[in-house]
């Protein structure tokens, strides 16, 4: 048995960095300005008139800053990964590095329970589908452990 092939769900979003994934955003070389998903064509900070940017790995790591739960099945693209639909949170988690914040699916099993504005939380990958390819992966959001490195 050969082990399934791993690859991103959505090309250029995610990079593997000292074996740890790393969502990639872009920076505006003129005023450092940070983007998610990245940004090639002009930078729309207003007092930035700059096109040059350069490609980054985000930090992995950031504080909760807001979250909901996905109560009701979304339109296409989503793909349902049960059947029936099962609801799940997402949390929007801000990146103090960069000063933007990311949204997110949070990890299998995490709720909104157990979310707290404020929280510490970490960037992790899970499957989002299998395909006669292998394995598509997604970036979620999970809290981080106390004392992990992030």
């Amino acid at each position: 048995m050969t082990a399934a092939k791993i690859r991103p769900a959505l090309e250029g979003y995610l990079t593997e960095r000292d074996g740890k994934p790393h969502l990639l955003g872009s920076r505006c070389t003129a005023c450092g300005t940070y983007y998610f998903p990245r940004l090639d064509s002009f930078c729309r900070n207003p007092a930035c008139d700059s096109t040059d940017f350069e490609e980054v790995p985000l930090s992995r790591s950031g504080r909760l800053w807001s979250y909901t739960n996905a109560a009701y099945q979304p339109p296409a693209p989503y793909i349902p990964v049960k059947d029936p639909y099962e609801p799940f949170a997402i949390a929007a988690v801000e990146l103090e590095r960069e000063g933007m914040i990311v949204l997110g699916q949070c990890a299998e099993g995490i709720a909104v329970e157990n979310l707290r504005v404020g929280t510490p939380m970490e960037l992790i990958v899970e499957p989002l589908f299998s395909d006669d390819e292998g394995d598509a992966i997604i970036w979620k959001w999970k809290p981080q452990a106390a004392g992990a490195d992030a």
